[in-house]
């Protein structure tokens, strides 16, 4: 595929560059309805972590909810919100160095296995594909890129990068957990 335009609206960071670090298999039916690199006051994104918002009435939710999910060894919390939501928290301290680059936009300097895992989650016949393989590896686009921009490759390759840093007010989650056993079950359809 080509590059022939650029994202014009804004894309979750944390589902693009995150979420496929998770090694849960490309192509599962079950995939988070979004994804947050911070929580309320609970996660910040220097916390490093993943927030996963699930539908959990969704057909076959629960038994990847069972097998996959609660087995997960970047598991670190698990919050049912409702009787349709719930949040998964994914640990990622362990790649302090990496998370720290996502969170300030540097795709570029990732890295190189941490990139390759990023890229090779994507079908590589996919459009998303060729769009992630250009941010991870900016150099090989630059020229594409200024010729869309109509600039020089030059104040691209100042720049460095060809992907926006994520918009922390975006990649934050705003929900509050429900306590359930205040729930009037009777009005809960089953």
């Amino acid at each position: 595929m080509v590059i022939n335009a650029l994202y014009k609206k804004y894309f979750q960071k944390s589902k693009i560059f995150i979420y496929p670090l998770l090694d849960i298999k490309r192509g599962t039916q079950i995939v988070p309805s979004e994804t947050y690199l911070a929580w309320n006051d609970l996660y910040s994104p220097e916390d490093k972590k993943l927030i996963c918002v699930y539908n959990a009435e969704q057909f076959g939710f629960a038994e990847f909810e069972k097998d996959v999910l609660l087995k997960h060894d970047r598991l670190c919390d698990y919050n049912k919100i409702n009787p349709s939501q719930c949040v998964c928290v994914f640990d990622f301290s362990d790649l302090g160095a990496d998370w720290n680059k996502l969170i300030t936009g540097k795709y570029s300097k990732i890295s190189e296995g941490v990139k390759r895992k990023i890229v090779n989650f994507f079908d590589k016949n996919s459009g998303n594909h060729v769009y992630v393989t250009s941010y991870m590896f900016p150099k090989q686009f630059f020229k594409r890129y200024a010729e869309i921009l109509n600039v020089s490759v030059t104040l691209l390759e100042e720049v460095g990068e060809l992907c926006d840093k994520p918009n922390l007010e975006k990649e934050r989650l705003t929900l509050e957990v429900a306590n359930l056993e205040t729930i009037d079950n009777s009005k809960l359809s089953l």
